[in-house]
C-alpha cells in the first residue's frame, strides 16, 4: 500500500501564508526534508509567480518531522522579512498577487 502523503503546514506571517510539507528524506527513512512556498491569502501557487517556493538544500535532512517544519518556517519567515540571502517576495509585492 503507498505511503500517504503527509499533510502540509500553513502559517500566517506579516500578511503572507508560509505552506510546509515534511516528509521522509526516502521511504522508511528516519530522515526529514521539506518542501515549502510562500503566497498571499488565496493565491494560486501553481500560477507563476503567485508564490515563492523553496526546499531544504541538497542533502539537509532532519531527525523529526516537527524539526523539518521548524526549519522550513525560519527559512520561509527570514524570506518574508527580506533577511535570506537569496530569496524574495518582492516579486509578490510589486505584482499585486
Amino acid at each position: 500500500m503507498p505511503t500517504p502523503e503527509p499533510a502540509p503546514q500553513k502559517y500566517d506571517y506579516e500578511g503572507f501564508e508560509i505552506h510546509i510539507t515534511a516528509s521522509p528524506k526516502e521511504e522508511s527513512s528516519t530522515r526529514y526534508t521539506y518542501t515549502a512556498y510562500i503566497c498571499h491569502p488565496g493565491a494560486n501557487p501553481a500560477h507563476p509567480g503567485h508564490a515563492v517556493h523553496y526546499h531544504a538544500d541538497g542533502e539537509e535532512t532532519f531527525r523529526s518531522e516537527h524539526e523539518a517544519i521548524e526549519e522550513a518556517a525560519h527559512i520561509g519567515r527570514s524570506i518574508i522579512d527580506g533577511t535570506h540571502p537569496d530569496l524574495s517576495v518582492l516579486s509578490l509585492v510589486t505584482h499585486g498577487f
